[in-house]
């Protein structure tokens, strides 16, 4: 089968090659992929790749096998899946706790863009616990990530101020509700809550904006550059602040029963995924330079012809 291998080449960092096709074991299904997300972290990797990894996390397609134990979709069900790799390709075995069933009126195209993004969204703001009312910061809002959190967390009550690079990649935001700024230091006022993703000097820089006793949440580094903080600058305003790591992968259960949701909430008309760019596979190399490059708003979906 066909499958977008890993170069180890920044300048070309995948090529489409010929790959023997998955076996699943017992509790996986082995699905056909019709359509899969790029995200920009999965750019990162791609630069030192491990040896036999291949990439893509993000996948939508049709049940051809269903697993062996019986559990999960039967064959012929559409679905959206998140394995943990080698799903940029025509076919993958997926972990049945990794898989949901997706109903007639969500589009493949839409259910590729909402694993990674919409899991990493979902846990989060149950990691931060009730935002109703609460004053949220959000840094690196213009990816996959951004956007599903501002339109989960406005719902839910709370008011989201975005940092956005651009007025175009933050036009969206801006539609759901968000107030919308370029940097960090043009900001109004302190928050209760602040989702920051870009490490550097974004992150002390969010941090003074805390209000005492309020909750910094770090989730990526998508500057690539170390963050510095100053004890004592706490002190200066966000007294008694707790700052927190998160990863969206820390859960000890199946990633199924999440993925359930976000289907079921966008089924529902009440989650609407940003996706910025939509092509065919066979142009994998030029989106990933464009994901890395910040030229695409929200997620970027491939889709299998």
């Amino acid at each position: 089968m066909k499958a977008f291998v890993a170069t180890g080449d920044t300048a070309s960092t995948v090529r489409q090659a010929e790959v023997a096709p998955p076996e699943p074991g017992p509790g996986e299904a082995l699905v056909k992929v019709d359509a899969y997300s790029v995200n920009r972290g999965e750019t990162f990797q791609l630069e030192a790749p491990e040896q036999g990894w291949r990439p893509g996390k993000d996948i939508a397609g049709l049940v051809v096998q269903a697993a062996a134990d019986g559990s999960g979709p039967a064959v012929g069900s559409r679905v959206v899946g998140h394995p943990a790799s080698a799903g940029w390709a025509e076919y993958a075995a997926v972990p049945t706790g990794a898989l949901a069933v997706l109903p007639e009126e969500v589009p493949t195209v839409v259910a590729a863009a909402l694993p990674l993004a919409g899991l990493t969204a979902l846990r989060l703001l149950r990691t931060a616990g009730a935002v109703a009312g609460r004053r949220i910061l959000l840094t690196g809002a213009s990816g996959g990530v951004g956007h599903y959190l501002t339109e989960l967390a406005t719902r839910a009550g709370a008011l989201v101020t975005a940092v956005s690079a651009s007025a175009e990649r933050g036009g969206r935001l801006a539609e759901l509700g968000a107030q919308v700024v370029s940097r960090v230091a043009e900001a109004d006022g302190v928050f209760d809550l602040i989702l920051e993703s870009t490490g550097g000097p974004n992150l002390p820089q969010a941090l003074a904006k805390l209000a005492p006793r309020g909750q910094l949440i770090w989730f990526g580094q998508a500057s690539r550059e170390p963050a510095l903080l100053d004890f004592f600058g706490f002190f200066a305003g966000p007294l008694s602040a707790t700052v927190r790591h998160f990863s969206y992968a820390d859960t000890d259960g199946p990633d199924a029963p999440d993925l359930r949701t976000l289907v079921r909430l966008v089924a529902e008309q009440r989650l609407h995924p940003e996706i910025g760019a939509v092509a065919d596979w066979s142009r994998t190399p030029e989106l990933l330079a464009d994901l890395r490059e910040r030229r695409i708003r929200g997620n970027a979906v491939l889709t299998i012809s």
